[in-house]
């Protein structure tokens, strides 16, 4: 058996396999014996049906078999014992191989294609810097989330004439009459002050009819009313009407134990004060937790506009559309190629931070944080205390489904939180205290 690695390019090469009839044969005789073993067939007893029979029966799919079979192994042993950084998978070349006459060839020729990442280097210093920004909840953001949780926890009610606090439920239609939404849901809170008194004194089945962006002024309100995105809901115009099935009335929560345990758990908080702490913690947490993700995209932009890596977007490109089944069109490349490069630059830099620093992830980790989700999914610390050990085996269970996809899902969220932590670590951020308008603003004009 020879192999050779024909590199046209720092990027991408040619492995060449040759096997001589004494690479294989002898597989092939051993394949050969086991059948003659296990084959059941009509006029000979079990166990004892010649190799010549099995030979010609079998001889073509069993010597084909055994050859992919010792392909594989060689060509991994091969990239391994080489340690050649390969991207996606070698690429057999098709067209040679239809040319094999399995009847009579002995020795055979084989061709893979190959992308490479040469090695790259990146800086992982304080003389990195990066910008950060930390979102200071002003009175107006506290007092808006505790009116939010007393009419979250607060009790229902179903008027029969709608009123300004009221929510309205019902079909909303084009001003076609095309049925839009059957279940749309408009508060009427929310709605312009200036459009507000055609959704009060309304009764079930009575009909509203409004103009879109009068009605709402806001992008993600028009997002919400009609089911699009905000971004579609920036161009929405035009007149629909809601057809009213049911209102709604909440009124809100009273102050006081009940709600503080069925906000936090129970006895997590028991006076006022520790209530609207609590509150002030959350607002900070929820806030850190946009701040932090926003971050990590200039921490990415960082490294990919700093960190020079050549890749091979020739064997990228036919590789993808070799692999996908049709649906990688040269159409598709166009479009979203630059997207595939960027995602994977940044997937390459952190797995070499994380193979340079030993950055892993143990099984009981993941574990724990299916644990967090399933408390955070199903009603938060109040759930954790009711569901005592079974918390244990709903996690299990969670982490196995799906062929253990979950269990690689988390697996992936918590390395790559480790890494983007590391690298936090170790770099210069420039924090700036911004009000909550402010950074929705600076989201809005940071674009990739």
């Amino acid at each position: 058996m020879e192999i050779t690695l024909d590199k046209k390019s720092t990027t991408e090469g040619l492995i060449k396999i040759r096997l001589t009839e004494g690479d294989y044969q002898p597989h092939v005789e051993e394949k050969v014996k086991d059948y003659a073993r296990k084959a059941n067939i009509k006029g000979f007893r079990a166990g004892k049906v010649p190799s010549g029979v099995i030979k010609k029966m079998f001889g073509k799919s069993i010597l084909v078999d055994e050859i992919n079979h010792l392909l594989s192994h060689k060509l991994s042993d091969y990239i391994k014992e080489n340690n050649l950084k390969i991207l996606g998978e070698p690429l057999p070349d098709q067209e040679k191989a239809m040319g094999i006459d399995w009847d009579s060839q002995k020795d055979f020729e084989f061709e893979y294609q190959i992308g490479m990442v040469e090695d790259f280097s990146y800086d992982l210093s304080s003389k990195v810097k990066v910008k950060a920004y930390r979102i200071e909840s002003d009175k107006k953001v506290i007092d808006e989330t505790l009116a939010d949780l007393k009419k979250r926890f607060g009790k229902v009610s179903y008027p029969e004439t709608s009123a300004a606090e009221d929510n309205l439920f019902g079909e909303l239609r084009g001003e076609d009459g095309t049925v839009k939404r059957e279940h749309a849901f408009i508060a009427v809170e929310k709605v312009d002050k200036k459009e507000q008194k055609k959704f009060i004194g309304i009764k079930k089945d009575d009909e509203i009819e409004f103009e879109i962006n009068k009605a709402f002024t806001d992008a993600d309100q028009i997002a919400q009313v009609l089911g699009i995105s905000e971004e579609e809901a920036k161009n929405e115009k035009g007149k629909y009407v809601l057809k009213v099935a049911t209102i709604s009335r909440t009124e809100p929560a009273e102050i006081n134990q009940e709600l503080f345990d069925r906000v936090f758990g129970k006895d997590v908080v028991k006076t006022e004060e520790e209530f609207m702490n609590k509150i002030r913690e959350t607002i900070a947490e929820n806030y850190k937790r946009e701040t932090d993700h926003f971050l990590e995209h200039y921490i990415e932009d960082y490294f990919l506009d700093n960190t020079k890596i050549n890749l091979p977007d020739g064997f990228l490109k036919t590789w993808l559309k070799a692999t996908s089944k049709g649906e990688v069109t040269d159409s598709v490349l166009d479009k979203e190629f630059s997207g595939y490069v960027r995602g994977l630059k940044w997937d390459l830099i952190k797995t070499k931070i994380a193979d340079d620093n030993k950055i892993s992830v143990e099984a009981e980790e993941v574990k724990n944080k299916a644990k967090d989700l399933i408390v955070a999914q199903f009603g938060g610390p109040a759930i954790a205390q009711q569901l005592g050990d079974k918390l244990d085996s709903i996690a299990d269970n969670y982490l196995s489904n799906e062929n253990g996809q979950n269990f690689m899902r988390l697996y992936n969220q918590l390395k790559n939180e480790k890494i983007v932590q590391y690298i936090k670590e170790h770099i210069t951020i420039d924090e700036k205290k911004v009000s909550v308008d402010e950074f929705k603003k600076i989201v809005e004009e940071h674009k990739h």
